[in-house]
């Protein structure tokens, strides 16, 4: 199989050249130096091949840490990048080279029937689309030779250009627009830059490479350097032998000054069918590995398959024949050729930005032969950028569109893949500066809620992974707890655990963290995990629990709410008897007490509810038992202004009870209610008997939320 494999100068260097020497040389390039003089085009060339050379630097730098296999630019991203984004830049990027087929048949054929006119331009570019395809179908290394022979005769036109002699006396300009032109510097640069954006054709050859690594860097350096040498030529012979109108209003005036004008008519053929070649090698081995990987529907999983030795996409190939066919057919693709020019530099940006990540981040598993400053890659892609807008505005922002499209279906797809990428090192960065820059102690105005959930298996007490999802949601994190019985559970399980419940909460579109540990009771290991789960500052503020039925488990149960408090933690403890009835319109109550102690925590708690995506809407009501009418009076005014003052939409309702019955008010007043709010006195040694009391006389309450707030946390801080 090796054998069979392409070397640098096949694989890489020629159809890279062969794209960079096209059209634009030939029928554009009087035009450019007739526009904004010489040194003006010199200058043009040079800024246009820094930005191809720097990204020539990135993709040597990640060619050369690890092997690239088939796929090219959609390899090397995907890798780095991960699927996601390697598939939001693949799929454009094979459509990209497909249309860039028929554009350069249909180049071909303009230019054939202006010749001989008798011919027919649709006849010619269906037989040159059909033969171009037959030969890609069966041979890649005799597709490779047809453009050596292509690259004889754009050599031939060079030297008959060199050979020729002027046509008049030349007085263009040496720099600047001449005055009787219109056309601006950057204008003629948009127009330009194509030309010099060949050299991923070399990198879509990837997998037919006998050693990519070495291969990629030196035949795109090569490719980019004598294209580089022949565009700086080129001005200096152009400019000597007609003036800037001749040179603007003549596509073909090489013919004219050349040795051998046919020599120039073949070089625009050749360059037309080498770009069409190149393009049709690199689109169908784009679109095998993307199949390949899954980014494709499995229904095309026939265009991942190689045929024959040399592993030829047929099924990719006839495809992107097809496409040609049709669009050739049309006839007229000048309207969306600049978004596909804008995927070809996107593609290039993403590179840099791909080799660019990868050295800030000094990833240990990125170690390249070719080593690149960060630099260098952002330059690259900032360059790539402003080509783009400078190039077409309107065809950037529509690709950006299209890119973005391809890539949020991508990921409503979840694509398993079976290598990692660099978006964790990056987050690992990010994570690691922000971990650095957190004070020890938050001031209460950015308090967010970190809620550790010890819910034990989910299944059985998902309605406290439920109500802690809702208020974690767009403000806080929340970590997902099991403690399991060291004697029936080994410490080589704890990793399976943890992995099967966190595909659970993701099959259930839960974004939590998840935690399992080994304890000999599940109290003992709920206060280790307490103590010892977070990270520097980050640690858990809040614990949310269920209740325990089990009389043997009440005293442990109490000292392990005491253990929370004293530990500077806001503890929830949730008894949901009956499921919620309807998340769209709940009702909850807070029997109020007064805003220090546990008030200001459940009026917090309530306000994270209220404005939470997770309950469509929720009904807020405060409660107060007061024992006379005058007191109610007082209180209903003191309520308002407090209200008023934290800016929440809460209702209110004052009761009076001379008799002092709280738990008869709460239970008549509040049985329908869909939650119930209840501030906890402060743990201590009889907190057992305390909270069993309490449950007793709440019991007709099927839904409760009994609250204990830290007192370490100014929650009237937080609500003013």
């Amino acid at each position: 199989m090796q054998n069979n494999k392409l070397g640098t100068f096949g694989g890489v260097f020629t159809p890279s050249l062969l794209t960079i020497l096209g059209v634009i040389m030939y029928l554009r390039f009087g035009w450019v130096v007739g526009n904004v003089g010489l040194i003006g085009t010199l200058m043009i060339v040079t800024l246009s091949t820094s930005i191809t050379f720097l990204t020539s630097l990135s993709i040597a730098s990640i060619a050369t840490n690890s092997k690239v296999k088939a796929g090219g630019a959609y390899y090397m991203i995907s890798r780095s990048l991960g699927v996601e984004i390697g598939g939001a830049l693949g799929i454009p990027l094979y459509l990209a080279q497909t249309f860039s087929v028929a554009l350069y048949v249909m180049g071909f054929s303009e230019s054939l029937v202006a010749v001989f006119p008798v011919l027919n331009f649709k006849v010619v570019g269906v037989i040159t689309t059909l033969l171009l395809g037959v030969l890609a179908l069966f041979s890649t290394k005799a597709t490779i030779r047809a453009q050596y022979f292509i690259l004889s005769i754009i050599g031939l036109s060079l030297i008959s250009l060199v050979l020729g002699k002027p046509i008049e006396n030349s007085e263009i300009e040496m720099w600047g627009v001449p005055e009787h032109m219109s056309v601006g510097f950057w204008q003629v640069f948009a127009v330009f830059f194509p030309a010099v954006t060949g050299i991923m054709t070399g990198v879509n050859m990837s997998g037919d490479l006998k050693n990519p690594s070495r291969s990629i860097p030196l035949g795109t350096f090569l490719a980019v350097a004598i294209g580089y040498l022949i565009y700086m030529g080129l001005p200096l012979i152009l400019a000597g032998r007609a003036d800037a109108a001749t040179l603007v209003e003549d596509p073909l005036i090489m013919r004219k000054i050349a040795f051998w004008g046919g020599a120039i008519l073949l070089g625009v053929w050749g360059a037309s069918l080498s770009s069409a070649v190149g393009s049709l090698l690199g689109a169908p081995r784009v679109l095998q590995a993307l199949t390949r990987d899954n980014v494709v529907p499995r229904k095309m999983s026939v265009l991942a398959n190689g045929y024959g030795p040399e592993n030829i996409p047929r099924g990719g190939t006839i495809l992107t024949i097809a496409i040609t066919l049709v669009s050739v057919i049309l006839g007229d693709l000048d309207a969306i050729a600049p978004v596909l020019t804008m995927f070809f530099l996107a593609t290039y940006g993403i590179l840099n930005v791909t080799a660019g990540i990868e050295r800030f981040l000094k990833s240990p598993s990125f170690r390249p032969k070719f080593k690149v400053h960060w630099i260098f890659s952002l330059v690259g892609a900032v360059g790539c950028i402003a080509v783009m807008f400078l190039i077409h505005a309107v065809a950037t922002i529509l690709s950006v569109v299209f890119i973005l499209a391809v890539l949020i279906w991508l990921r409503r797809r979840r694509l398993k893949t079976t290598w990692g990428d660099v978006r964790s090192g990056m987050l690992l960065q990010v994570v690691r500066y922000a971990l650095l820059q957190l004070k020890p102690h938050n001031d209460p105005k950015s308090w967010r809620p970190n809620i550790l959930v010890f819910s034990g298996a989910p299944i059985k007490r998902w309605h406290l992974i439920d109500f802690a999802n809702g208020l974690a949601q767009e403000k806080g994190l929340f970590t997902v707890a099991t403690i399991l019985p060291e004697a029936k559970v080994s410490q080589e399980k704890i990793y399976q655990y943890e992995k099967q419940i966190k595909e659970y909460l993701i099959e259930k579109n839960i974004r939590s963290l998840v935690r399992v540990v080994r304890a000999q009771n599940p109290f003992v290991g709920a206060q280790y995990l307490s103590n010892a789960y977070g990270l520097g500052p980050l640690v858990p503020n809040t614990i949310l629990l269920g209740d325990t039925t089990d009389a043997s488990h009440h005293e442990p149960y109490s000292d392990m709410i005491n253990h929370f408090y004293q530990s500077r933690k806001n503890v929830i403890i949730l008894r949901d008897e009956e499921p919620v009835p309807n998340r769209s319109n709940l009702n909850v109550d807070i029997w109020w007490g007064g805003l220090k102690g546990n008030g200001g925590l459940m009026m917090v708690l309530g306000y994270m509810m209220q404005n939470s995506p997770h309950w469509q809407q929720v009904n807020i009501t405060i409660k107060m038992v007061v024992t006379s009418q005058k007191a109610a009076l007082e209180a209903e005014k003191n309520l308002d202004k407090l209200l008023s003052s934290i800016r929440v939409d809460f209702k209110k309702k004052i009761l009076v009870s001379e008799k002092g019955d709280f738990f008869n008010l709460l239970s008549n007043d509040s049985q329908a209610t869909d939650l119930v709010m209840l501030g906890l006195k402060k743990p201590d040694a009889g907190f057992s008997g305390y909270f069993n009391d309490l449950k007793r006389k709440t019991a007709s309450i099927p839904r409760k939320l009994f609250v204990v707030a830290s007192h370490d946390i100014a929650f009237k801080e937080i609500l003013s």
